[in-house]
């Protein structure tokens, strides 16, 4: 079912007014000082730099240390430590690759020249549109071009989808607005009538987003196509920013950051983070292996590519890389755009991390074992098949962070070593701050300051990866579920019994570590490994806790966002994440509850 509104509505569609999805002076003009200081912020700063050869570095002598005969100790923890660090040195290494390969790497002649190109002002003062940006023709090299935008809606609740409509609509440049429904919701429907954006709902629901987004092309005529999910407000200078980019006739998809403003919880701040350094540093690398891939929202998409693939990859809930891995092999190209462009909502709760993580590592595995990028059957080039394979590897660094914790036990409960005894204590320290203490201090630095919240999910989300793997190894299809920003209602235990049940395990090692230490009249470097993996993880039980405790009692949580509360939360943790984007995310729950 299609409802669009007609040229006249669009036309007659006067923009959303500016001063409206901007929060009060005083809370702008205090935040004078964070918008100078990121505008002059060099991504790629000296201490950026240095700091990355060092790690790489660290890297590097850490492994020889490992691989050394004389340092090997028993065979058993070995094993497991060399496995699980290998893992975690390929991709530390080509973490830093990826990184300074995009260094000081900045858009084209030929982009600046299409977006200048991009509206034509006197064609808009002849149209008597000049004042109504929204309505402006847009043009790639010297011709109109239509778009497109397609917002996925499965579920969220009407005050997310109005703000993410109504952004949409504020877009600078000609465009439709679609929302496509696969909750069948009449109110849905309601709504974007009310917001004068088209409405799309299916018979069926076969592929789950993917064929959402393939029946919505099928009956859509737009040359390029923006796709957006239901929770993710995007700038009026989204279309300015990305579609320049397509004047390359051979570029598929333009694909810009996932940028967060929900902050308030500690699963929240610790999704975006792990995220900052991906879009600020590793997919810009990327971009010089032409292998910046889809993540599924705030991305533009040339139409034309999309239908020589046969539409959007329906084969897996990770349609995202799938597609953009089947378009790569095609030849054609891609490119990120390292600026924010849409702000959404990272998952808050356990449960909407779980179910993401999940489904995102669950379409990594099914990549590295059913079309391994190294196979000579791939289409790609060398550059390519080494960044999708760290793609579809990326989520083995969790299962090795969980092989890591079991190793202390093995020590104190069979005194097995996976370090030769004659390696003293400070020597095997300094190899060891040389790989993971350099990798901490860069991420520190990128961040604006150590996040500990990262290293918790991080310890904490080896279950999440072990089910991962397996359900792509006996091809177990994960139910589609909207992650949301807060997930169900369910206990958030039900999501973590392995965690609890390893806290468990590892206090019980600590306290015979403990125990056997006082006897020896030593402290040894297991017991202490195996105390901080305890702390780790217990402060994770301890947060599943602290959430089920407030879905309890409601009433100690926000109603509602709180504009000046959470920009100063954002301001406290880091500029990593895009405040303009926040502000006018923020502006727009402000305008829907007031």
């Amino acid at each position: 079912m299609l409802r669009r509104p007609s040229r006249p509505e669009r036309l007659r569609q006067a923009p959303t007014n500016l001063s409206d999805l901007n929060i009060d002076n005083e809370l702008s003009e205090s935040g004078s000082v964070e918008e100078r200081r990121e505008a002059t912020r060099n991504r790629y700063s000296p201490a950026v730099l240095a700091l990355t050869i060092l790690a790489t570095l660290g890297v590097i002598t850490y492994t020889a240390f490992l691989l050394r005969i004389d340092n090997r100790g028993d065979m058993l923890p070995w094993l497991l430590v060399l496995g699980a660090e290998l893992i975690l040195v390929f991709l530390g290494l080509m973490s830093m690759w990826t990184m300074l390969a995009g260094y000081n790497k900045a858009p084209s002649y030929a982009h600046h020249e299409a977006q200048r190109r991009l509206y034509n002002p006197r064609l808009n003062d002849d149209l008597g549109i000049a004042e109504n940006a929204v309505a402006w023709p847009l043009f790639l090299n010297k011709r109109q071009v239509d778009v497109d935008v397609f917002i996925t809606v499965f579920g969220e609740d009407l005050g997310t989808i109005r703000r993410t409509v109504t952004a949409a609509l504020a877009m600078k440049g000609l465009h439709e607005t679609y929302v496509l429904d696969d909750g069948d919701s009449d109110d849905v429907r309601d709504l974007a009538a009310e917001l004068g954006a088209g409405y799309i709902r299916r018979l069926t629901h076969f592929g789950a987003k993917a064929g959402n987004i393939n029946h919505a092309l099928s009956i859509t005529h737009g040359e390029f196509f923006l796709i957006l999910d239901a929770d993710f407000v995007v700038k009026p200078e989204m279309l300015e920013e990305t579609l320049p980019a397509m004047a390359d006739d051979t570029i598929a998809f333009v694909q810009t950051p996932q940028v967060y403003g929900n902050l308030h919880t500690t699963i929240a701040r610790g999704a975006a983070y792990m995220q900052s350094m991906f879009y600020r540093y590793i997919q810009p690398g990327r971009n010089e292996f032409n292998a910046a891939f889809c993540v599924g929202t705030n991305v533009l998409f040339r139409r034309k590519a999309v239908k020589e693939i046969g539409g959007m990859y329906t084969g897996s809930k990770s349609e995202d890389v799938w597609t953009s891995l089947l378009l790569h092999e095609r030849g054609w190209k891609s490119l990120f755009v390292p600026q924010a462009l849409a702000v959404g909502e990272a998952p808050e709760t356990i449960e909407a991390y779980s179910k993401q993580q999940l489904r995102w590592a669950t379409g990594g595995f099914e990549i590295l074992l059913s079309h391994n990028p190294l196979s000579p059957r791939r289409r790609l080039t060398l550059d390519q098949r080494l960044m999708y394979f760290v793609t579809s590897t990326h989520y083995l660094s969790g299962i090795a962070t969980g092989m890591l914790l079991f190793v202390p036990a093995l020590e104190i409960f069979f005194d097995l070593r996976p370090i030769a005894v004659s390696v003293g204590p400070i020597e095997w320290a300094l190899y060891y701050s040389g790989f993971y203490v350099l990798q901490i201090l860069l991420s520190a630095l990128i961040l604006g300051t150590f996040r500990p919240e990262v290293l918790l999910l991080a310890a904490a989300s080896f279950p999440i990866y072990f089910k991962a793997f397996r359900n792509a190894l006996y091809g177990i299809d994960v139910k589609w579920s909207v992650t949301g920003a807060t997930g169900g209602r369910t206990s958030a235990f039900n999501f973590i019994m392995p965690q609890v049940l390893t806290f468990v395990f590892l206090l019980i090692t600590s306290a015979v570590g403990i125990w056997r230490d006082l006897l020896q009249s030593t402290m040894n470097v297991a017991t202490f490994w195996c105390l901080i993996n305890t702390l780790v993880l217990g402060l994770f039980v301890l947060t599943a806790w602290r959430e089920d405790h407030h879905r309890a009692h409601p009433e100690a949580t926000r109603a509602v966002i709180d504009p000046s509360a959470d920009l100063a939360l954002a301001r406290r943790h880091g500029s990593a994440f895009d405040r303009d984007a926040l502000v006018a995310a923020q502006a727009h729950t402000k305008e829907a509850v007031s």
